[in-house]
């Protein structure tokens, strides 16, 4: 018997038992340790300077951190592409909208956007008028990832779970009908020219809109000390 194959032998059945052994613990040499997610919760004064100014570069990092968060695509250009608003009221972290318009065809009207909501933030209650040029905004919402509390017209929900920021309307909203819309479940808004406003979960939110048309000289808020460009 010739011991050299012998050995070989040996040793491929054991190298091969332990790497079996280590495939069904489910510590495949091959398997590396799960990366650490960003952090995706800010306090507001990271979003301003000294001055109380608004930092438009500082709400793009978090809102990439949210992007890397749920592991959803960080493309190229996307930083640039990123549109950014606290409205003037300099509460960032709880009244505010990051979003990418990918296209806005007024000629053959139809839109699409993608929207970027820290946790617990509120995105402000507004509505769409016709205007010169185009209809009024008919729009809806795909949860792509965290958790979006939409409201709009309907019965209001009792206990709704968003927290209204005292720096919107004091605290309040005029339409409090309230759906809870996870990863993959879409709603659109129901009346044409309705209030609507939505709240990220603690995990913030992205949602895909799509409508008819978007125009910017359309857009009403109800909290008329909003600043809208």
């Amino acid at each position: 018997m010739d011991i050299k194959k012998m050995i070989t032998r040996r040793t491929v059945l054991q190298t091969a038992g332990v790497a079996a052994g280590l495939s069904v613990a489910g510590c495949s040499p091959a398997e590396k340790p799960t990366a650490k997610k960003p952090n995706i919760n800010f306090d507001n004064a990271y979003f301003y300077d000294a001055e109380a100014k608004f930092k438009p570069e500082a709400a793009k990092d978090a809102l990439i951190a949210l992007m890397q968060y749920h592991g959803y695509p960080v493309f190229p250009d996307v930083r640039e592409n990123l549109w950014i608003s606290d409205y003037g009221i300099g509460q960032y972290a709880k009244l505010g909208l990051g979003a990418i318009m990918f296209v806005n065809n007024e000629e053959d009207r139809y839109m699409m956007l993608d929207i970027y909501l820290l946790p617990n933030q509120m995105l402000p209650e507004h509505f769409h008028l016709p205007t010169d040029k185009n209809p009024a905004k008919m729009e809806g919402w795909l949860v792509r990832h965290g958790v979006s509390y939409v409201y709009g017209p309907g019965d209001p929900t009792p206990n709704i779970k968003a927290v209204i920021p005292k720096c919107h309307m004091n605290g309040t909203a005029t339409v409090s009908h309230e759906l809870i819309l996870k990863p993959g479940q879409f709603t659109p808004l129901t009346k044409v020219e309705a209030p609507h406003w939505q709240f990220a979960g603690p995990e913030g939110a992205i949602l895909t809109e799509v409508a008819n048309v978007h125009d910017n000289a359309g857009v009403r808020h109800s909290d008329k000390n909003l600043i809208f460009e």
